[in-house]
């Protein structure tokens, strides 16, 4: 009998678990890294253990730490959550060789599941379909594209797209090392790359009396980097080829049996606009999405994996899917520029509770470079799939968050196109529609005028002497304040008049405070809420979110840079580098590679010339805005 749980695990997914936990009467136990010191996970646990250091090597993948932590507590079950050591089948055996309840499917089922190569053979031996294995050596031109792949892991992590065969033993090298590094085990295969397929996966839970529920499709073709960004039950794909369902739910209900299955897990697809599907995995482990099965069938898939690790039996059969629900990730990350991560700290979060939010971040909370970028997963649901996109849209698009950028502009735009309404969604829906662009340039020179003016109000508010900057007894020079939008500064104007502030041309000032501007544009009135923090003002209104960062009038000269220097974009870990002092190098050549929240970014050189300096090496922690490398002319 399962009394006490403790979650290896971190943010969200912890939050998840504890909160069914709860609702069971368990008391909860949370282990958190450093970093995590002050997360919101860690004081919503019962008890909480400290795991020193940053890096998940460190703390979340030590499962001897996290086995003393649930002895050390009192647990008497360890769940853990998805990522990590969720399907680590050494960690699984560990738990119940110290006597605790494994919430997880059996060890021998981890085991079968962890070599996708091991895994198709078995599956190929079920009569579940599957794309054919080509060893690397065997691969030839008739064969291209292919998809490169690790073996031991997923998430997009040692995964490469090649199209030419000379670019091959190169990708086949990265994907290795990435796999390594990620996974412990550089094993990679290939095999047919279908460009634009469709990604369905079948929930699936068994008990330990031989009953195996599929639970329901989802579709999550909507991906950047092999990762998923929307997910969604149940798939468009699916419902428009309706005899496709029993043939998925039979083939994941075989995938299930052939392993001896015990708990929650997916059965991965790859299908086609026709109805075939393929094998691509068996993850054996509660999934990122699977709240769009929950909103869809009222099952509690967490309450479901605890009543069978208790050795309770399912019902016969699962309850119907109804209605429809989307769930978007939302990541700390900049998709205009290449889906850099962001990190910093979460000045505000907030949206509308009218859908559900399942979140690891609050108001204050700091995003680190050292896990991954997701900040949450925001589910709606209701009858109609376009309804329900549109109003997800709506709710992000009204969220407030400060303080970090997000990918939250992108969602809306991608639940608001008309490919995405008409089910139109397979892998390659970025390859073919591209991303959300950024506001335009009068949204952000509106927006920085408001913040130029709800700055002025607030230093009124606060002189002593009611004779504000820039006063003058006769009409003088307006003015000016910079704010910088990217790479991009914008100088915005007003004037300091025996009426207060005015602005030129077509905008008139309607109201304002400190925190609140109504502008008038040809005749269409707008608010902007404007919020100021440390060197960052954002702005909200109808018309975007937009982040500023203020211009000083006087440049901390140590705070510049030379010429040519390639400074870390991310706070982040060296894992390669690719060039030595003194050699020639062409533009966009790679020269360094970071790693942070779990993506590879790659440094490349601004311009032809020579490295002058190299100022890392592999394996070193760099902050944001280092020097990394010195590319100057070849002269």
């Amino acid at each position: 009998m399962i009394t006490s749980v403790l979650v290896a695990n971190r943010g969200e997914i912890a939050r998840r678990i504890f909160r069914t936990a709860r609702s069971l009467g368990l008391s909860t136990v949370a282990v958190y890294s450093s970093a995590d010191a002050r997360m919101p996970f860690v004081d919503e646990a019962d008890a909480a253990v400290h795991l020193p250091g940053n890096t998940p090597g460190e703390t979340y993948l030590r499962s001897d730490l996290i086995i003393d932590a649930a002895r050390r507590t009192g647990a008497d079950a360890v769940h853990p959550g998805y990522g990590f050591l969720s399907e680590n089948a050494a960690f699984a055996q560990a738990v119940l060789d110290a006597g605790l309840t494994w919430v997880g499917p059996p060890v021998d089922a981890i085991s079968s599941m962890g070599s996708k190569i091991e895994a198709k053979k078995l599956m190929a031996a079920a009569g579940v379909p599957v794309l054919a294995e080509l060893t690397p050596a065997e691969v030839s031109a008739d064969d291209l594209p292919v998809l490169v792949k690790a073996s031991a892991g997923g998430g997009g992590r040692g995964m490469r797209v090649v199209s030419r065969l000379e670019d091959l033993a190169a990708e086949i090298d990265a994907a290795s090392a990435e796999a390594l590094s990620a996974f412990g085990d550089g094993t990679v295969f290939c095999e047919r790359y279908l460009a634009s397929g469709r990604h369905i996966e079948v929930q699936v839970m068994a008990d330990r009396h031989g009953t195996i529920w599929a639970v329901g499709e989802r579709e999550c073709s909507i991906q950047r980097r092999h990762q998923k960004v929307v997910e969604e039950a149940p798939s468009p794909l699916v419902e428009r080829i309706p005899a496709m369902r029993p043939r998925l739910f039979d083939a994941a209900r075989k995938a299930a049996a052939a392993i001896g299955y015990v708990g929650a897990g997916t059965v991965e697809f790859l299908a086609d606009e026709d109805g075939n599907f393929y094998f691509l995995e068996m993850n054996t482990r509660l999934q990122v999405e699977h709240p769009v099965t929950e909103e869809t069938t009222g099952l509690d898939l967490v309450e479901l994996q605890f009543a069978v690790a208790a050795g309770e039996h399912l019902p016969p059969e699962p309850p119907p899917t109804v209605g429809h629900a989307i769930e978007v990730r939302l990541y700390a990350e900049d998709p205009l520029h290449d889906w850099q991560p962001q990190t910093g700290t979460l000045q505000r979060f907030a949206l509308e509770r009218e859908v559900r939010v399942d979140s690891g971040v609050e108001d204050g909370s700091e995003v680190s470079p050292y896990y991954d970028a997701m900040l949450a997963k925001v589910i709606a649901y209701g009858p109609d799939r376009t309804a329900v996109a549109r109003r997800l849209a709506g709710v992000l698009q009204r969220a407030t968050i400060h303080g970090v950028g997000t990918n939250r502009d992108l969602l809306a735009w991608v639940l608001r196109h008309p490919a995405f309404l008409a089910g139109d969604t397979d892998t390659a829906f970025f390859d073919r529609h591209g991303v959300a662009p950024g506001p335009d340039d009068a949204v952000v020179r509106l927006s920085a005028l408001a913040a130029a003016l709800a700055d002025a109000a607030g230093r009124q508010a606060r002189t002593p002497v009611r004779v504000p900057s820039g006063w003058r007894n006769l009409v003088s020079q307006p003015q000016r304040k910079s704010y910088r939008y990217g790479d991009v500064v914008v100088e915005v104007e007003y004037r300091l008049t025996r009426d207060g502030l005015t602005v030129a041309g077509d905008t008139a000032l309607i109201s304002l405070d400190c925190g609140h501007v109504v502008l008038e544009v040809d005749g269409v009135r707008r608010s902007f809420d404007v919020a100021a923090y440390d060197g960052l003002t954002c702005v909200d209104s109808s018309l975007g979110s937009v982040a500023l960062r203020p211009v000083e009038r006087f440049v901390d000269p140590a705070a510049q840079v030379a010429a040519g220097s390639l400074v870390a974009p991310m706070p982040g870990t060296v894992i390669r580098v690719g060039v030595a002092v003194g050699e020639v190098v062409k533009q966009g050549q790679p020269l360094l590679w970071l790693e942070a929240m779990k993506m590879e970014h790659t440094i490349a050189a601004p311009a032809d010339g020579v490295v002058s300096e190299l100022t890392v090496e592999a394996g070193q922690q760099v902050e944001v805005g280092a020097v990394l490398a010195v590319v100057g002319e070849e002269t």
